[in-house]
């Protein structure tokens, strides 16, 4: 990883920047911030834990003025540490949460340090009471970094969650503001997902929720899953979310989050994913590289309310690019990773290829609102420059209470995935005159197997504004696959929003595809 800092990291750092100007403590000062600052008895060590003393400490949070994390605690130098020696600190393997209990999962607290200098408290639930993880220098290899002096409390980054019994591997972190990310056996990690996302891409200002502790229930080796609590809070909102970890060749995050509005909140995110799209064949951007593609999402894949299934393809634009798609009560909605071939990225460290989908399947009404999609102009590959989140029409009025839940899936492919050719590739470039675009999009399915039906298939296209010219369609049914090309006269518009679907007679063979252009 570069030793820049990504937008990722350029979060935390601004989160952490927030805090320290809003809260002066002396430098001395090592005693616990996180849950502990706020003297919440009930959830403290030796205490019986229940999953409604959270919702409490939320709501009892949510009546009180934000009290800022500080990372004035941490010694010096952490804060700038490079980022490859802030990873080389490494939580000793034996020392590691349920090491050697043989119980499916151990648990490595992550250190503090680099952009990633806000504490976090862990605590562990154990026969129904609460032990609170102490830090312990000792139990950490710091490699070139000088041991931090003294015996002092820091408390934590984040938690590293690895999973299974004789071969334990990473499937899942929870590290800085409301940041995770998991993957599916087999796979490389990639997108992140964030708890709660307030405010993204406003000239105001982003507002960024954080955790300040957790509470992590010993698991049960016959159950296969990681219950994990987490308390979050930020200027305008507190809650609660409860999180159920599964791991497998589809690794399962159930989310269940319960909100308490502190001050009325209009621009609010559920569901939120982000990821890294840099260049590939449906971006007009390109770069001087090697690599002929370099990304590890692909698109936007929705299922609406009504059923019907729709595909994105994202892009690297030359300025910010936001987008609505409206809704009511969505089924799911994900940034997903196509491209599955590694010749299309030809990165050998990277692997592109092998980084996780992430579906988000609601639970419950999630009523009226929208998919809103942020692609933000990148120069490097570093940054996660594709947000996709759920944002509800209904405004959060301050004092309110609200859950959402659902189920997340870290996959190779969404679980549920539609009966319908889908749009696999993409290319654009320029057309036969003038300012004309020439397009060209890729289906592949088993309808497209069936040479009856594609006979009679016709692609409709549309756009707005502009026109469509040159329409071709080019089956191979023998590869159960279409490809279709056209080309879009924009006139003198500087963008047009197209939508293609295949059908046969009335009824549509293939999921519908939209895009964006934009000159």
């Amino acid at each position: 990883m570069s030793k820049s800092l990504n937008r990722r990291q350029f979060i935390e750092a601004a989160a952490s920047g927030a805090a320290l100007m809003s809260v002066a403590r002396p430098a001395a000062a090592q005693t616990p911030t996180g849950a502990a600052a706020f003297n919440i008895q009930t959830l403290t060590e030796g205490q019986r834990f229940d999953p409604a003393k959270v919702l409490e400490a939320a709501r009892m949070l949510a009546q009180k003025p934000l009290i800022p994390l500080t990372a004035t605690d941490l010694p010096e130098g952490y804060a700038n540490l490079p980022f490859d020696q802030f990873s080389g600190i490494r939580l000793h393997p034996s020392a590691a949460i349920w090491a050697g209990e043989n119980r499916g999962f151990t648990i490595e607290p992550l250190h503090r340090g680099y952009v990633f200098s806000n504490p976090v408290s862990l605590f562990t639930v154990e026969d129904d009471a609460i032990r609170r993880v102490g830090y312990d220098r000792s139990k950490f290899d710091y490699g070139k970094v000088p041991p931090p002096p003294g015996n002092g409390d820091l408390q934590f980054s984040g938690m590293r969650i690895s999973t299974g019994l004789e071969r334990p591997f990473e499937v899942a972190s929870f590290q800085g503001a409301t940041f995770f990310k998991a993957i599916a056996r087999g796979q490389n990690f990639g997108s992140v997902a964030r708890a709660l996302i307030v405010r993204p891409g406003e000239q105001r200002g982003e507002e960024i929720p954080f955790f300040r502790a957790f509470w992590i229930e010993r698991p049960n080796p016959a159950t296969a899953a990681l219950v994990i609590h987490g308390l979050l809070d930020s200027e305008s909102v507190t809650g609660a979310v409860r999180m159920t970890l599964r791991p497998g060749d589809v690794t399962f995050i159930d989310v269940e989050t319960t909100l308490f509005a502190r001050q009325a909140l209009d621009h609010v995110g559920f569901g939120c994913a982000m990821g890294t799209f840099f260049s590939g064949p449906q971006s007009r951007r390109s770069f001087d590289d090697i690599r002929p593609s370099i990304y590890e999402v692909s698109g936007v894949q929705m299922r609406a309310g009504s059923g019907e299934w729709i595909y994105r393809p994202v892009s690297n634009p030359a300025a910010l690019q936001v987008s609505s798609f409206v809704d009511d009560n969505p089924k799911g909605f994900g940034l997903v990773q196509r491209e599955r071939d590694p010749g299309a990225f030809l990165d050998d460290d990277q692997r592109f290829e092998t980084r996780p989908s992430v579906w988000m399947e609601t639970l419950g009404d999630w009523g009226a609102g929208s998919v809103q999609l942020i692609e933000i102009p990148s120069d490097s590959e570093q940054n996660d420059n594709i947000i996709m989140y759920w944002r509800p029409k209904q405004p959060l009025a301050a004092g309110s209470e609200t859950t959402f839940n659902y189920r997340q899936a870290w996959c190779w492919q969404p679980p549920e995935r539609p009966d319908l050719a889908i749009a696999t590739r993409m290319r654009q470039g320029k057309g036969t005159q003038g300012r004309r675009r020439r397009f060209v999009v890729e289906f592949a399915g088993e309808k497209l197997a069936d040479a009856a039906l594609v006979a009679s298939a016709k692609a409709m296209i549309t756009t707005q504004p502009g026109t469509v010219q040159n329409i071709r369609i080019w089956p191979y049914p023998e590869r159960k696959l279409m490809r279709v090309g056209f080309e879009i006269d924009p006139g003198t518009e500087p963008l047009c929003e197209l939508r293609l679907v295949l059908l046969s007679g009335n009824q549509p063979i293939s999921e519908t595809w939209l895009n964006r252009w934009t000159w």
